[in-house]
């Protein structure tokens, strides 16, 4: 499959459309058309559920969508690297985050790499720590800023130095927000929001111990805080969280007893050839950190 013709591909699924994502793409409605047909009949599936007025994906034009994107991308990134000088270190720099307080660490090596190599830029992507991985396997990601605990032995890394400790998010009329900290029998029965990571999720079994099997638990969540400080306010239950700034005056946050702390690692993947901007950045993240 062509590039060109995987961006068709994108633009028609993206605007699910067909004469609307031709005039986008300067083409016209009956290229473009012929253009799905061909993709279809190379492929032998089914890409789009066609209608008078709209057009949808399929689950194998799904499928498709996905990997298309990460292969347009990483064409795109092979390009800006290729394109740069050998006197100037320029280029983008893709990096996968979770959300964890070592990314003021991670803002502050940005802003000082920027002012030594300004023509450097930065794309960040947000989730959770197998999905950053699999970006980075796939060659889409240079760097990964990830919670631990989590699986590193083919990736090199960095230790990032701040640590944080875990919360229960409660309404401030819960009777648990009478305690200065709660332990693994407080929350024996209480409806209960946790990490969907199974590492994390582990760990959470060792520090509840005995009292694992009692948890109700009533949702397991990925990102972001406020969507899990929403739910929390909306009676949906507390949540286990990492120490955050709370803006929510009906919300309040209490520290675990036994103290449970995790740390971030910024990773990137070993044997593997890098761009110029991206060894760069590895030696300048090893010299600040």
């Amino acid at each position: 499959m062509e590039l060109r013709v995987l961006r068709y591909f994108l633009a028609v699924a993206r605007e699910e459309n067909i004469t609307k994502a031709a005039g986008l793409l300067h083409i016209s409605q009956p290229s473009l058309s012929r253009q799905l047909m061909q993709m279809e009949e190379t492929l032998g599936v089914k890409l789009f559920q066609r209608s008078k007025h709209r057009i949808i994906l399929t689950d194998e034009g799904q499928l498709l969508r996905r990997r298309a994107q990460e292969i347009v991308a990483l064409a795109e990134k092979a390009e800006k690297e290729l394109k740069q000088s050998e006197d100037t270190v320029s280029g983008e720099i893709a990096i996968g985050c979770g959300e964890t307080k070592n990314m003021a660490c991670l803002s502050q090596l940005m802003v000082s790499f920027r002012e030594r190599y300004p023509e450097v830029t930065f794309e960040i992507f947000t989730a959770i720590a197998d999905d950053v991985k699999e970006q980075i396997e796939n060659g889409v990601l240079d760097f990964g800023l990830m919670l631990e605990p989590v699986e590193i032995s083919k990736y090199h890394f960095i230790r990032l130095p701040l640590r944080e400790k875990w919360c229960v998010l409660m309404r401030r009329d819960s009777p648990l927000a009478e305690k200065e900290r709660i332990t693994p029998a407080d929350l024996a029965g209480v409806p209960l929001m946790i990490a969907k990571r199974k590492s994390v999720r582990n760990e959470l079994e060792n520090w509840f111990g005995e009292y694992y099997e009692k948890l109700n638990i009533v949702v397991t969540r990925n990102l972001s805080y406020n969507n899990c400080c929403i739910m929390v306010e909306n009676h949906v239950g507390a949540a286990l969280v990492l120490a955050f700034e709370n803006t929510y005056e009906n919300l309040c946050l209490r520290p675990l007893f036994p103290e449970m702390e995790t740390r971030s690692v910024l990773v990137w993947k070993k044997n593997q050839v890098l761009s110029p901007a991206v060894t760069k950045f590895v030696e300048w993240a090893k010299n600040a950190v």
